[in-house]
C-alpha cells in the first residue's frame, strides 16, 4: 500500500510563487510506486485546495480554475484519520493523508507557523519542526543563536520598526557602528526580498524604508569585501546529518536577487505571468552557479563542519540550505542563513554528490516518520 502524501504548498507569503515552482517540481519526481501524491495548495486569502489538476504548473496562470474545480477542503483529525473534508455542504471526505509535506517558503508557513497547525492536529509531517522553523525564518532570531555557539558571522545589529519610527537617529547612530557598506534585511522573508545594500546614511535610510514594507523587524549586517558566496545543504535531523556538495553561486548583483534565484537573471523579472512566469521559471535550478565551488580542501572542512553546527543548533530537519560568504582577500568564512525549506529543495547539490531528487525525496519522507516517532514517543 502506498503512503498517502499530502504536499502542502502556496500561502499569504511573499514568496506563494517560489513555493508553488518548488512544489511542482518536487511532486514531479516523487515515486509514484511508493506515494501517493496528494497536492494541497494554499491560496493568498489562505483557503486549501485540493485536486490532481493543481499538479500542473499551467493552472496557476488562471487561478480561477482552481476555485472552479479544485475542492475547497479542511485538513483536520477525524476517526483516527487525517482527513480533507469539503467545506461546503455536503461536507464529505476527499482524501486522507498519511504524512505532510511542507514545501512551503516564507512568513506564515515555513515560520513555524504552519507546523504549529500540524504538529497541534497531531499529521506527521516532513521538515523542521515548530522551533526550528521560527528560528530558520527570523534571521534577528538565526544570527543571536549562532552567536552563542560561537559560530563565524559579520558584524551586525538588529532593530524594530518601532524604534525606528520614534526616534530614528538613535537606531542610525546604533547601525553607524558598524562599517559601511551595510545590508539591509527583513528579518523574516527570505529569497532576497526587500533586501539593499547601503554605501552612506542616504542609502541606508532607503534600503530601511524599503525593508519596513515587509518587516516589523529589521537586521543590517557589514557586507563582505573581495565576495564569493557558496551554499552547501544538510540532511537529517539533531541526531544524524550529512552534506551536499558545496555550489559557488554566479551573480551579477551585489548579492543574489530574487530574479537571480528564481527567473535566471535580470533586474526587472516578474513572478507574474509573461515569459518570466511562474510557468517558465526553473526556481533556484535556474540559478548560475559553479558546482563544486572552487574551494581548497581546508575551505571546504571548514565550512561542512559550520554548516553541521549550525544545523544542530538551531534543531534542524529535513533537507536545509546554508549559505556561506567567503572574504577571497582575508580568506575569512562566515555563516550567513539558513533556508529551512530550500528553493527546489537544493535538488541539484545533492545531485552533485550522487542523490538524484527522487531519492532526496524519499529520504527527507523517512526522516519526517522517524521524527514522528521520536516526538510521539516522549511523556
Amino acid at each position: 500500500m502506498r503512503i498517502k502524501v499530502g504536499v502542502i504548498f502556496g500561502g499569504e507569503t511573499v514568496e506563494h510563487e517560489v513555493s508553488i515552482i518548488t512544489a511542482i517540481q518536487a511532486m514531479n519526481k516523487m515515486d509514484q510506486d511508493k506515494y501517493e501524491i496528494i497536492p494541497i495548495y494554499i491560496t493568498k486569502n489562505r483557503e486549501w485546495y485540493t485536486g490532481d489538476m493543481l499538479k500542473d504548473i499551467d493552472v496557476y496562470q488562471d487561478l480561477s480554475l482552481i476555485k472552479k474545480y479544485a475542492k475547497n477542503v479542511v485538513l483536520y483529525y477525524k476517526n483516527g484519520s487525517y482527513v480533507l473534508q469539503k467545506k461546503k455542504f455536503p461536507k464529505t471526505v476527499v482524501k486522507e493523508i498519511d504524512i505532510a509535506f511542507p514545501i512551503v517558503h516564507g512568513t506564515n508557513v515555513e515560520d513555524g507557523v504552519l507546523q504549529g497547525y500540524l504538529q497541534t492536529v497531531g499529521v506527521p509531517y516532513v521538515g523542521p519542526n515548530v522551533y526550528a522553523g521560527v528560528v530558520g525564518q527570523d534571521k534577528a532570531f538565526m544570527k543571536d543563536v549562532w552567536a552563542s555557539a560561537d559560530l563565524p558571522m559579520t558584524k551586525y545589529t538588529w532593530f524594530y520598526d518601532i524604534d525606528y519610527k520614534r526616534d530614528r537617529d538613535a537606531v542610525i547612530k546604533n547601525i553607524e557602528k558598524l562599517k559601511y557598506p551595510v545590508i539591509v534585511k527583513p528579518a523574516t522573508t527570505g529569497s532576497s526580498v526587500g533586501i539593499s545594500v547601503c554605501e552612506n546614511q542616504e542609502k541606508l535610510i532607503d534600503g530601511i524604508d524599503e525593508a519596513i514594507q515587509y518587516d516589523s523587524k529589521i537586521v543590517v549586517e557589514e557586507v563582505v569585501q573581495h565576495l564569493k558566496e557558496v551554499n552547501i545543504a544538510v540532511m537529517g535531523n539533531y541526531e544524524h546529518q550529512k552534506v551536499s556538495e558545496i555550489e559557488e553561486v554566479l551573480s551579477g548583483n551585489k548579492f543574489l536577487t530574487y530574479a537571480d534565484k528564481y527567473i535566471g537573471g535580470g533586474k526587472n523579472g516578474k513572478l507574474k505571468g509573461g515569459k518570466n512566469s511562474v510557468k517558465s521559471s526553473k526556481g533556484m535550478a535556474s540559478t548560475n552557479r559553479k558546482l563544486p565551488a572552487n574551494l581548497t580542501d581546508k575551505m571546504r572542512k571548514e565550512i561542512e563542519k559550520v554548516a553541521v553546527q549550525a544545523f544542530k543548533a538551531l534543531g534542524s530537519s529535513g533537507n536545509s540550505r546554508i549559505d556561506f560568504l567567503i572574504d577571497e582577500k582575508a580568506n575569512k568564512v562566515y555563516i550567513n542563513e539558513i533556508n529551512s525549506i530550500p528553493g527546489s529543495l537544493a535538488f541539484y547539490l545533492w545531485d552533485a554528490k550522487g542523490i538524484n531528487f527522487t531519492d532526496l525525496l524519499d529520504e527527507m519522507i523517512n526522516i519526517g516518520i522517524k521524527d514522528y516517532k521520536k516526538r510521539i514517543s516522549k511523556t
